[in-house]
């Protein structure tokens, strides 16, 4: 590492946590960014006019109301529709898991048009609308009893059904497009400013999860007591300031130009190198197809470097004899750019690495079962009653303290260690996160296997009763799995925006994302194959309804064996990862 790297670290290790309003003094590379950024009028984005954290606050902002405004409406829906919509507890259910599965696959279709045609700005801007409509057709299902006439009742029966295919419609261009377009603000090519990007994860993860604590707290506690019309009214409002908050800001942005469809782009790579399957690539990489200047032709992304590995895409960047009768006019079907085809192999590149996701993320679904051993555990302390699901708190609390923590303690501290300015590289955050996620599934077997020795002792193995056993000696799995995802979920937003083509960040984040539904969907799928194996014989399986005569430990064990595996196939993976080469 050269010295003038080192001064830099040394630099930010002094900056303040939050960076002042005006922000922090930029390398002096030009007066203009070199990441590709644009301002408000499409011209080249100037540094001390745009971008920075002066930009960064109107969008932590926004996430923040989106994000109260999100956990407002599902950490309490169940009741909403049970209570109110009268729906069966099944009928509720089902209602929640399509609408939940909906949330984290539209996604896809969102960061496809931000990354392909409408650019990140104008995707949040109108999938925050979307959503607040979707918000103000939820309040409405909850006073439209009180104030049309009962002929309209089937009206009101599809105001929620509505409402919430819109919500979900809108979370697809905000959860994927609102961290990469806060990133977007910092020039990663600037050594300061890349500092300051590493603190901006943090902070977009902290503005997150103080959203969910409001609403998990606050928010539930109005719906209950005030009524639903007041308790959906109130994240309706903050969606449409958080809508406020992204236009008011617009002359500080920087923009990504979109970069046209990432799909086509990847099918021309493939169909180029099947037409010249019998072709051999060039030992010689300079002689593989680019066009001549410092720009590519993919708008709004950066010149990729050529890399080894993966050779059979190189077949399409190949020029045959009949290619350079037509060079200037080759169909991109044919003959694809060294960008073109990096692309594709950063993608597959990256690909492993997000499927171990899938398994950290079933940590997190483990929380009804956690639930579900907390109410067969002694839960008043000192005359309060302190309910089971309540516990979640303290994996939200752990988040909000340890991100910031980590930023002015532990990022200083494992510098030195690492010699890296952010502390960890963002493979090395994922897989503490990892060890993390494991040792919350051991905590929780432990607490069961003493809970079970217990239960046993007293003679409560064949009744369905609360065995006398404190319920904070929970608290230790939810605060490992809170700390699993400050540095995990974390270094996956980094890996994914760092690590991803600069014409597909947001469809990188996108595909984060769905590994959460896929964990959840493994710890679905888990639970059915334990109970078809465990019961039967005169046995009542591992999870019965009477939990004294399981053995929860043993699956709590078991899905920590899979997190071990998993943690190690993310090392064999992590260390043999080509990281991208921009020009």
């Amino acid at each position: 590492m050269k010295g003038g790297s080192i001064s830099q670290a040394e630099q930010e290790e002094r900056l303040p946590l939050l960076p002042l309003l005006h922000g922090t003094p930029s390398q002096d590379n030009g007066p203009y960014t070199c990441n590709g950024s644009v301002d408000i009028r499409g011209n080249p984005a100037l540094k001390n006019q745009t971008g920075k954290w002066r930009a960064c606050y109107s969008i932590l902002g926004g996430e923040f109301c989106g994000a109260m405004a999100y956990y407002g409406v599902g950490t309490n829906l169940v009741s909403y529709l049970t209570k109110v919509q009268k729906q069966s507890n099944v009928t509720a259910a089902s209602n929640i898991a399509s609408w939940q599965g909906t949330c984290y696959l539209t996604p896809l279709l969102g960061a496809f048009l931000a990354d392909s045609y409408w650019g990140r700005h104008r995707t949040i801007v109108i999938s925050l609308s979307t959503f607040t409509v979707g918000m103000i057709l939820l309040s409405l299902s909850a006073v439209v009893p009180l104030s049309i006439h009962t002929m309209l009742i089937p009206l009101w029966d599809a105001l929620p059904s509505l409402g919430l295919f819109l919500t979900a419609l809108g979370l697809g261009g905000i959860w994927p497009c609102v961290p990469t377009f806060g990133a977007d603000q910092f020039d990663e090519t600037d050594g300061v400013e890349k500092a300051q990007l590493e603190v901006y994860y943090n902070w977009y993860y902290i503005a997150v999860n103080g959203g969910f604590f409001l609403a998990s707290t606050v928010l539930v506690w109005v719906q209950d007591n005030c009524g639903w019309g007041l308790g959906f009214g109130i994240p309706t409002l903050f969606s449409a300031i958080g809508i406020t908050g992204f236009l008011v800001n617009m002359k500080r942005y920087r923009y990504q130009k979109p970069g046209g469809s990432s799909l086509t782009r990847i099918c021309q790579v493939v169909v180029a190198a099947i037409r010249k399957i019998n072709v051999e690539a060039p030992i010689d990489n300079s002689l593989l197809y680019e066009i001549p200047g410092k720009n590519s032709a993919i708008p709004g992304s950066r010149k990729l470097m050529h890399t080894d590995g993966l050779k059979f895409f190189d077949r399409a960047a190949t020029i045959t004899a009949y290619d350079e009768i037509s060079l200037d006019t080759a169909s991109p079907w044919k003959l694809c750019t060294v960008t073109q085809v990096e692309e594709l192999k950063i993608l597959a590149r990256m690909l492993p690495v997000l499927l171990t996701g899938i398994v950290f993320n079933t940590a997190e679904a483990f929380f009804p079962l956690f639930v579900e051993q907390g109410e067969v555990m002694e839960n008043r302390i000192n005359g309060f009653l302190i309910p089971p699901a309540s516990l979640t708190t303290f994996n939200c609390l752990c988040i909000l303290i340890l991100a910031p923590t980590y930023n002015k303690v532990l990022m200083p501290m494992v510098s030195r260690i690492t010699g890296l300015k952010q502390g960890l590289s963002e493979l090395q955050r994922i897989g503490v996160g990892m060890v993390f996620a494991m040792l919350s599934l051991v905590s929780a077997a432990l607490v069961e296997v003493v809970r079970l020795d217990i239960a046993k002792q007293r003679g409560l193995m064949h009744h369905n009763s609360v065995v006398p056993m404190n319920i904070m000696w929970q608290a230790p799995q939810y605060f490992f799995v809170g700390a699993g995802k400050v540095f995990s979920v974390v270094g996956f937003i980094e890996f994914a925006y760092e690590q991803a083509p600069d014409a597909m960040r947001s469809l990188c984040q996108a595909c984060s994302l769905i590994m959460v539904t896929f964990g959840s969907y493994l710890v679905s799928i888990m639970l059915k194959i334990i109970t078809s194996v465990t019961v039967g014989g005169g046995s009542h399986g591992w999870i019965p309804e009477n939990l004294n005569e399981g053995h929860l430990d043993q699956f709590f064990l078991l899905m920590a064996a899979m997190q071990l595996l998993n943690l190690l196939a993310f090392v064999y993976c992590a260390m043999r990862y080509k990281r991208k080469l921009a020009s």
